[in-house]
């Protein structure tokens, strides 16, 4: 036999047995990372569950104490009192948004047909209350259908909306839900008459715990960073334009249906 050829061959099975072994390191590893991963998650889920109990034990008590004592506390001990149900009620909706953005993109990607003005009928439902009391206008153009999740596309549009409502200047909120194809994609847009935001707070706007307002405002700083995460988790794009005094638009990208 030519020496050359078996000398040939056997590089070719040195190499094909290294490439074996480096198949099977990259599987143990990745098997490695999904238990990783549904050990996190199965702790997560413990770790927000007994939070959200205790949370609900310390709101459910300070009513009690406010209900029960009242006419000992005095002027003083009813404003602490009220202090901590705000905190308990802060503390409940920033870790319902943790585990929003935390969730957002872990789960296996598969998407289907989400009628949008579906979406967004939901997304004014869960703000229906704010809505009324601000006296709030959210109008809208047709909306498409897209590929994408029911509930993660409704977050989207009711954090874009609040934002919206809350950030709001010294007339009534308006606020415009439109979308066009552009390309393959639907390009969404949620245009309001706020404030508006500084240029050179453009680039922060979408950070996590990232807060351009003051304390008089809502809110815990995980609602647009949520939004990014979750449009991107879809394969779009989200960005803003601003302009102070005259509002804000937030436009992402969603893929179609078809």
């Amino acid at each position: 036999m030519d020496p050359d050829r078996v000398c040939v061959e056997g590089e070719i099975e040195s190499l094909r047995r290294a490439l074996d072994a480096e198949t099977q390191a990259r599987l143990d590893v990745e098997r490695k990372l999904e238990r990783a991963n549904a050990e996190f998650e199965q702790f997560i889920a413990m770790a927000a569950h007994n939070l959200r109990q205790s949370l609900r034990d310390v709101a459910s008590f300070s009513q009690l104490v406010a209900e029960t004592y009242s006419t000992r506390l005095g002027a003083e001990g009813a404003g602490f009192l009220d202090r901590i149900r705000d905190g308990a009620a802060s503390m409940q909706s920033l870790l319902a948004d943790v585990v929003d953005y935390w969730a957002t993109g872990a789960g296996d990607g598969r998407f289907s047909t989400t009628d949008m003005e579906a979406v967004l009928r939901q997304a004014l439902l869960s703000l229906d209350k704010r809505i009324a009391e601000t006296g709030a206008i959210v109008t809208h153009d047709p909306l498409p259908n897209v590929c994408g999740n029911f509930e993660i596309l409704t977050k989207v549009l009711h954090h874009l909306i609040r934002n919206g409502i809350e950030y709001r200047g010294t007339i009534s909120p308006r606020i415009h839900v439109s979308a066009k194809r552009d390309g393959i994609d639907w390009v969404f847009s949620v245009q309001d008459n706020g404030p508006g935001i500084d240029p050179a707070f453009h680039g922060r706007v979408f950070g996590a715990f990232k807060r351009l307002h003051g304390q008089e405002h809502p809110g815990n700083g995980l609602g647009l960073a949520f939004c990014q995460k979750a449009i991107e988790s879809h394969g779009g794009r989200i960005r803003m334009e601003s302009t102070p005094g005259v509002g804000s638009t937030f436009y992402f990208t969603l893929p179609p249906d078809d």
